[in-house]
This record gives C-alpha cells, sequence and structure tokens, in this order.
C-alpha cells in the first residue's frame, strides 16, 4: 500500500463544505487502494511507477494580462483555433480565459473554470459533479440472465487515480447548455504544465440539457517535464437528445505520465461523439467509457496515436449497452515505432434486455518496428438475445504491395512510408468535422512521421 496523502492537502485546493467532504472521503478511499499491477486484468500490459511520498503539486502560477504571456505552444494554437471561448490553466491555475458570446449568455450557457463554478453555480456543480467519474471505480457488471453468471466487478485498485483526481482537483472546465440550445462554435480548454516533479489533477464537467448541442476541445500540451504526472476526469452527460462531441488532444513532452478517464452518461435517443488523440508523454493510459443509458442512445468513440522511441501508450474502453436500440462505433487506429509499447482493451457489454443493440469495435495498428510492441484485447459480453455485435483487431507491418506500387512509381522507400502512415491514420480524421482541430492533428502526425 503507498503512503498515505495527508488531510493537509485539502485545504490547499480549498471548496465549500459539501465538496471538502466529497474530497476527504476521496483521499481516504485513495489512501487505502495500492496502485493496479499487472495482476489486474484492466491493467495487465501496464505498470505506474510512482512514489507518492516524492511527488509535489505543481506550484501555482499568475494570471497573463495578454496572450503574449502564454507559452509559445499555446500562442500557437490560439492563432489557428476556431474556438468561440476558451480557458488556460497552467498547472492549477487558470491563466487566461475569454468570454462568451452575449447570445450564449443570455440563453443560459454557462462556460468557466470548475473553480469558479463551485462558487458562482453550486445548484448545477453539486447536482452533477461525481455523477460520471466517481472517486471508485463505477461498478459496470453487466446485468445477466438469471441463473447465469454476471462479468466480475472491476478490481478496486482501478480506482487509484480516479479516487486522487476526485480528493485533489485544484480546477478544470465546466460547461453548462440549457435545454434546447446549441452552441455552434466550439468550446475549449488549452492545459499545460511547466514544472517538472510535479503533478496536476484536473476536471472536466460537461453537462448538455435536454435537446441541447456543444462541442468541447480539451486540449494538453508542456515541454520535456521528467518525473511529472497530469491525472484527469472527464465527466459528460448527455441528457435526452442532446449531442456533444468531445474531442481530447494529448500532446504532453517527454518525461509526463498522462492517465485519465473519461466517462459519458447518454440518456435517451442523445448522441455523444469522442475523439481521443495520443502523441505525447513517456506514459499514458486513458480509459474511454460510454454507459449507453437510454433508448435510441448513440455513442461514436473515435481514437489515434503514434507512439515511438520508449513510449508506452494504454487504452482501454468499454461500450455499455444497458438500453434497448442503442448504437456504438469504436474505430481506433495506432502507430508503434522504435522500443514503444501500445496496449488495447475493450469490452462490449449489453444488458439484459438490451435487444436490438448494434455494437461495432474496430482496432488496426500499423507497426514500423520489429522491436516495438502491441497487445490488443477486443472483448465482447452480451446478455440479450436480438443484437448484433462485431469486434475485431489487426496488427502488422506496412503493406508490402502498397509500398512496392509507390515505389515503382518512382517514391523512395522512406517518403513512401511516411505516405502509408499518414493515409492510414487519416482514416479516424475524415470523421471528424472539426477543420482546424484535424490540422492541428495532421500536423503532429507529420513530425511524428518524420521522426520515424
Amino acid at each position: 500500500m503507498t503512503q498515505p496523502f495527508t488531510q493537509d492537502l485539502l485545504t490547499q485546493v480549498g471548496g465549500p463544505e459539501w465538496l471538502t467532504s466529497k474530497r476527504r472521503e476521496s483521499l481516504e478511499l485513495f489512501n487505502t487502494l495500492d496502485v493496479p499491477t499487472e495482476q489486474v486484468e484492466a491493467w495487465k500490459y501496464t505498470r505506474v511507477e510512482v512514489d507518492f511520498d516524492q511527488l509535489r503539486p505543481h506550484p501555482k502560477r499568475e494570471r497573463a494580462t495578454d496572450t503574449a504571456q502564454l507559452p509559445a505552444s499555446v500562442r500557437e494554437r490560439l492563432s489557428r483555433t476556431d474556438v468561440g471561448a476558451f480557458l488556460v490553466l497552467d498547472g492549477p491555475d487558470v491563466v487566461y480565459a475569454t468570454e462568451l458570446p452575449a447570445e450564449l449568455t443570455q440563453k443560459g450557457v454557462i462556460f468557466t473554470d470548475l473553480k469558479t463554478a463551485v462558487e458562482q453555480h453550486a445548484d448545477k456543480v453539486q447536482q452533477y459533479l461525481y455523477s460520471v467519474v466517481p472517486a471508485e471505480v463505477p461498478d459496470d457488471t453487466t446485468i445477466a440472465a438469471p441463473g447465469t453468471t454476471p462479468s466480475k466487478s472491476p478490481d478496486p485498485s482501478e480506482g487509484k487515480f480516479s479516487a486522487l483526481a476526485a480528493a485533489l482537483w485544484t480546477n478544470g472546465a465546466f460547461v453548462y447548455v440549457p435545454r434546447g440550445v446549441e452552441v455552434e462554435l466550439p468550446l475549449g480548454s488549452f492545459r499545460v504544465m511547466s514544472e517538472a516533479g510535479t503533478y496536476t489533477a484536473t476536471r472536466t464537467l460537461v453537462v448538455a440539457e435536454e435537446n441541447a448541442q456543444v462541442t468541447f476541445i480539451d486540449e494538453q500540451d508542456s515541454e520535456e517535464l521528467p518525473g511529472t504526472y497530469a491525472i484527469g476526469a472527464v465527466e459528460l452527460v448527455v441528457k435526452q437528445g442532446a449531442r456533444v462531441r468531445y474531442v481530447s488532444i494529448q500532446n504532453w513532452g517527454k518525461g509526463v505520465t498522462h492517465i485519465q478517464r473519461q466517462r459519458g452518461d447518454v440518456h435517451r435517443d442523445a448522441t455523444l461523439n469522442s475523439l481521443v488523440v495520443t502523441m505525447g508523454g513517456t506514459l499514458s493510459r486513458t480509459e474511454m467509457q460510454s454507459y449507453l443509458r437510454g433508448q435510441g442512445s448513440d455513442s461514436e468513440m473515435l481514437a489515434l496515436y503514434f507512439a515511438n522511441e520508449d513510449q508506452h501508450f494504454d487504452h482501454y474502453t468499454l461500450q455499455h449497452h444497458a438500453a434497448p436500440h442503442a448504437h456504438s462505433d469504436l474505430l481506433y487506429k495506432g502507430v508503434g515505432d522504435d522500443r514503444s509499447v501500445g496496449v488495447f482493451s475493450g469490452m462490449i457489454k449489453v444488458d439484459l434486455g438490451a435487444q436490438k443493440t448494434d455494437a461495432y469495435q474496430k482496432h488496426r495498428t500499423l507497426m514500423l518496428s520489429s522491436e516495438a510492441r502491441n497487445y490488443s484485447v477486443p472483448q465482447l459480453e452480451i446478455n440479450a438475445n436480438d443484437v448484433r455485435c462485431s469486434h475485431g483487431s489487426t496488427t502488422g507491418p506496412v503493406d508490402g504491395e502498397q509500398l512496392f506500387y509507390l515505389r515503382s512509381r518512382g517514391i523512395h522507400q522512406e517518403l513512401a512510408e511516411k505516405m502509408l502512415v499518414t493515409a492510414f491514420l487519416e482514416d479516424v480524421l475524415t470523421r471528424v468535422p472539426l477543420k482546424s482541430v484535424v490540422e492541428y492533428i495532421e500536423g503532429i502526425i507529420a513530425q511524428k512521421v518524420g521522426a520515424a
């Protein structure tokens, strides 16, 4: 068991009594749990080496008066983004923010940092905070038929980092869209860290009421930061008939360990489209889950990643169908080079009574090096008899025939391989209707391919 964090840390993050109480419970849970090891099925191929005694919170940062004071990487992104409003966080603090357009504010849309939201919109935050990603790991046991054995509940240690995020989050983003309101331009959050040997815990809470619509883009970036940890939680509440698009782009610098649990609660006839891009950091563990609570709900789960050098990327997904006539579609594509390690573990769960489920899961990995490793574990657990479910996984090198074709057209091998890698990942991006986001991701891919 790890050395406990003390309750003194809670005085540093603050908040009202209801939040402090929840933080206290979460910290107590954190201190009782072990760090998950390879003995835990969901963490079989990934081990996080962390000495909590040596960790210290990321130091506070002063607010910037204009964008010229922001990190260069953020300034570059802001020059090419099309978000309608955004937050910039450096470690635990908001260092820059823009206002929502007046017409959205008049319609009741709220977009602010989570710390401010706790102070100014306590009723809404208290209603939804921790409702989708609690401190403990959610018990996603399938509701099985009488006389049959339901799936095994998660190992409690899987909630170790969720408990830490629940206890010690310092800030993040809060989005609330009232019933029937459509936010046309995306909203965004740019998160950076600038101090090695520290940790940050952030939280994103997006709530779309009935028939509302919003897109949120969550970007993370830093320079090389040895021994640094970024712990996150993302809660997406998608009420009846609502549509939410969530994009996460992780481009931390070398030396950063990134651990984030993202979960959507999707109600009747609602749609959640999500994209997770993993390019940076030394070790990254991203959990992406959709709980299809309501009849007719829909979840699209997209991801792409490119691991090179000694990077270790682990993606764990869950498509949990709890209601009939729901649809989910997962497409993950990754590239492994050098001595990198890629892990994908994906589960489709269908509850008893979730008839007419329509669920798909596809994972494909392109290997550029014989030293790179990839582990893929697609899974199905079905307890309804009128469903259409499929899953599949492929792992292999660059296609020899495609490479030969390009070489026969006078393209030298290195350029031909780069073209094939770019085309392989582009398949995911064609499904993302956000031009500036796609261009940014393509730029990161180009840098990675150039180093391949």
